[in-house]
């Protein structure tokens, strides 16, 4: 089945992204053993090369199809190689004690009730909260450390927030 051919680049980016996202996604999320803000990263990275190099995204579906989730393969196989390589981070971060301006009753339950909401987070969600929030690194710097796009940073540390936030709300 061959696609319309399509003259804007943007409404054949539009096109492709509508025609294969969730196929791509579901391909990520097998291979990222179902990380969902992992795979969703992926699939943007996955978009964005497909933007860079639209002239080369064939114009039938079922090869763009490929072409896209070829991409997107090689991508996870070079984070992969790419986290193999890098020596492993130590994060030094005491989590058992958070202080606080007084050591009422209240305080001591908040500390707990947050200690236990990060204890429930990924270790990278939680990282990254001690990165920006408890170190003071800007989101910048945090990406310039873990080799990742700033916006990146921003998007995961914002869902970390939102996990921590439910873990609370559970607590």
């Amino acid at each position: 089945m061959l696609a319309p051919a399509i003259a804007d680049p943007t409404e054949r980016m539009t096109s492709l992204h509508a025609q294969h996202a969730a196929a791509v996604l579901r391909l990520l999320l097998l291979l990222t053993h179902g990380q969902r803000q992992t795979a969703e990263d992926l699939l943007q990275e996955t978009m964005l090369r497909a933007w860079q190099h639209l002239d080369s995204v064939p114009a039938e579906a079922d090869a763009a199809r490929r072409w896209l989730l070829t991409v997107a393969r090689r991508l996870v196989i070079d984070g992969v190689r790419r986290r193999l390589n890098r020596p492993a981070e130590v994060h030094l971060v005491d989590m058992t004690w958070i202080p606080g301006v007084d050591d009422t009753t209240g305080s001591a339950l908040a500390s707990h009730a947050v200690r236990q909401a990060l204890g429930r987070l990924s270790p990278a969600q939680r990282s990254l909260l001690c990165e920006v929030y408890l170190v003071g690194r800007s989101p910048k710097e945090v990406a310039g450390r873990l080799g990742m796009p700033v916006g990146t940073v921003k998007s995961r540390t914002h869902h970390a927030l939102c996990a921590l936030r439910t873990g609370l709300k559970a607590a």
